[in-house]
């Protein structure tokens, strides 16, 4: 060793301020060299970026799992929306037959990640990734959407991350038992009904926290006490002609909770020809889909918190002389593809690119907090100026979703510099109309309406079970409330109406209504009895 050599491990490492520009190179403080990686140089970086998002920026996150897969372990967690354990079903070999066709061709790419909400995260990582990519996405899902997975509100109300692996892996021992059991074929087309009605099986207020730990201990206990309660429900049917029938339909809805909004729950609870079994099919089904609603309610939020924790953590390790120069052009050649919004006349066009949207919301409120206008002061007088950005990020991460993310926190200064406008289409006018741009006028109704598309409650279609006859044919009745005119697809509607007679065991009726109580269309689909258990 020279002396020069042991005077520099003597030094301590400079570190640099944020924004400070990046010392000059020094292959003893760098991470990695080249595009090749290792298990250790893996754990360098991660313990690198820990060190960064829990002691600089403040993150709270889950303790990390990181696995390293291959692009058919890619495509294969694609296809069961991934999760690491799952039932079979077929519909998962077919999107990955698909996935992997397209990928074959050149026709479409794979993420370079898939990250779990789960504790421990877990985090995928692809094995043909370089060690400069491999960062990136520990920064991005090990500690971006780990963060946001233990700390936002919709999270913590509805998944349970201590819970879902082991329920996950009693829900998939508990189908292969049925499969055994009752037959692949009558298990399958009950799980089929079952995915049909995903959407429509979520409650969307809360109810209790879920507790995913608890399910499959309560699962003997639940079917113990199955055929009293169907007892106390289907006694008021009447078993002889001339008995007097329930004319209190009040009493009647009460009897059975409607109107119900969670179709999946309601058949679970009160279709009278299931079989224990089907119901806690049913059962398990609604939690997956419930698992994953807050997801669909925090996109742009969630990528957008993930984005901005790896720009942030990659750039200080630039900074602090951990990456090169390369590697950092690197990272900022994926960084800004992956943030690149078209313009609305762009061919490539297709939307707004929620991760340019929530990344771009990320500095604003950075810039705002540290560097405010006077327009931001009167916009945002509760974090304009407070010199403390990740404060302000931290809190709306935790307490909004992206409706309300976007009516609170999108600036004039954001509408100007991404040119946002709301178009007005009218299927009754001959043109589009431009109601509002962003200038003075125009400012909040853009946020509204741009807010409105994340809207699930207005997006999704409002179906509730209405009512059933009990005294006659015992035909369940839905009822869809009907926004701005749009009914449901005809051809559509009839084959998930099918799947809840199949379900139910009897004729279902599906009444659209619109805003003042008018009936615009009723579809009726009968029962086949033979999808049902025995």
């Amino acid at each position: 060793m020279t002396p020069a050599t042991a005077d520099r491990l003597k030094k301590p490492a400079h570190k640099a301020e944020p924004g400070e520009k990046a010392p000059p190179p020094d292959d003893s403080r760098l991470l990695y060299t080249g595009a090749d990686w290792d298990y250790d140089t893996i754990k360098r970086c991660h313990d690198a970026i820990q060190d960064i998002a829990l002691n600089e920026l403040g993150l709270d996150v889950y303790p990390n799992q990181i696995e390293v897969i291959t692009s058919e372990q890619m495509l294969d967690a694609y296809a069961s929306i991934g999760m690491p354990l799952l039932y079979r079903h077929w519909s998962f070999g077919k999107h990955f037959a698909r996935d992997e066709a397209m990928y074959r061709r050149g026709m479409r790419g794979l993420a370079y990640e898939i990250v779990i909400n789960s504790s421990p995260c877990i985090s995928y990582i692809m094995e043909e990734n370089s060690i400069t990519m491999q960062a990136l996405v520990i920064a991005h899902a090990a500690f971006g959407h780990n963060h946001f997975f233990k700390n936002n509100y919709l999270f913590q109300q509805w998944t349970d991350a201590e819970g879902i692996l082991g329920y996950l892996d009693f829900a998939k021992s508990y189908i292969a038992r049925c499969e055994e059991r009752y037959g692949q074929q009558l298990v399958e087309r009950t799980l089929d009904a079952a995915h049909a009605l995903m959407n429509q099986g979520i409650h969307r207020y809360p109810r209790r926290r879920l507790d995913l730990q608890s399910e499959a201990r309560r699962e003997q206990e639940r079917h113990e006490m199955q055929r009293q309660l169907y007892n106390d429900l289907w006694r008021t049917v009447p078993a002889k002609k001339g008995q007097k029938a329930p004319s209190d339909e009040e009493r009647r809805r009460a009897l059975l909770d409607l109107p119900e909004e969670n179709i999946l729950y309601f058949l679970e609870k009160k279709a009278p020809r299931l079989a224990n079994w089907q119901r806690e099919v049913l059962r398990i089904v609604r939690h997956v889909a419930q698992y994953f609603s807050p997801q669909r309610q925090t996109k742009v939020m969630n990528e957008g918190c993930a984005t901005y924790t790896h720009y942030r953590i990659m750039t200080r390790l630039h900074e602090t002389g951990r990456i090169s120069d390369g590697a950092y052009l690197e990272f900022l050649h994926s960084h800004t593809a992956v943030v690149f919004q078209p313009a609305f006349d762009d061919p490539r066009y297709s939307g707004i690119n929620p991760y340019a949207l929530g990344f771009a919301m990320m500095q604003d409120i950075e810039r705002i907090a540290t560097n405010p206008t006077e327009e931001d002061r009167a916009w945002f007088p509760g974090y304009a100026g407070s010199g403390d950005a990740m404060a302000a990020l931290r809190d709306a991460w935790a307490n909004y979703r992206d409706e309300s993310f976007i009516l609170q926190y999108l600036s004039p200064h954001l509408m100007r510099k991404m040119r946002l406008f709301h178009l007005h289409d009218d299927s009754d006018e001959s043109v589009y109309r431009v109601n509002a741009i962003h200038d003075e006028r125009g400012y909040r109704r853009v946020r509204q309406q741009l807010a409105a598309q994340y809207d699930f409650s207005s997006l999704d279609p409002d179906i509730q079970i209405a009512d059933v006859d009990l005294a006659g044919d015992r035909r369940l009745i839905l009822e869809h409330r009907v926004q701005n005119g749009v009914l449901l697809a005809e051809e559509d509607a009839k084959s998930v109406l099918q799947h809840v007679a199949n379900l139910w065991g009897y004729d279902v009726m599906l009444v659209e209504n619109d805003n003042d109580g008018k009936t615009l269309r009723k579809l009726t689909v009968p029962a086949r009895t033979v999808l049902l258990a025995e």
